[in-house]
């Protein structure tokens, strides 16, 4: 075998292989454009102007902020670029889009390399998930923690 016969065939590879790259890359796009429009309604809709968005049943019902309670306010902060409003809103789901970033970046690559994503979490990862959440809970309702209240 010749290199230009070797160059035409790894050419031809490459050409056959764009298809199933584009293909792979299908389902993450799809994910990144549902947040991304998710995060441009939040940017464009003030969670802080009343009447958009429903409140917290949990708040509303018990005075107790839930780990979820400022997220909506952290996503517009983080959509503005103010990252210490988003911050202060929810620390907790600033983390997640940090997450979310890299499992999808790292999703991407193997997407591109043909190899599946694979998140193989144990029970002290899960464990520890539940705890970081019931403990930030806990913490931004106690007096002592009232700078984690959004």
């Amino acid at each position: 075998m010749t290199a230009e016969t070797a160059d035409t065939r790894s050419a031809e590879a490459a050409r056959k292989g764009a298809p199933a790259v584009l293909g792979r890359l299908l389902v993450p796009a799809g994910l990144l454009a549902s947040v991304a429009g998710a995060f441009a309604y939040v940017g464009a809709v003030d969670p802080n102007e009343p009447g958009h968005y429903p409140v917290c049943p949990l708040l509303r019902l018990t005075g107790v902020y839930c780990p979820g309670c400022g997220g909506l306010r952290s996503a517009h902060a983080f959509v503005h670029g103010d990252l210490a409003a988003a911050l202060g809103a929810n620390a907790l789901a600033v983390l997640g889009y940090g997450l979310f970033a890299v499992v999808w970046a790292v999703w991407v690559i193997k997407a591109v390399r043909g190899r599946p994503l694979r998140v193989a979490l144990g029970a002290a990862q899960l464990w520890g998930v539940g705890v970081l959440v019931a403990v930030f809970t806990l913490v931004r309702n106690l007096p002592f923690g009232s700078w984690l209240h959004p």
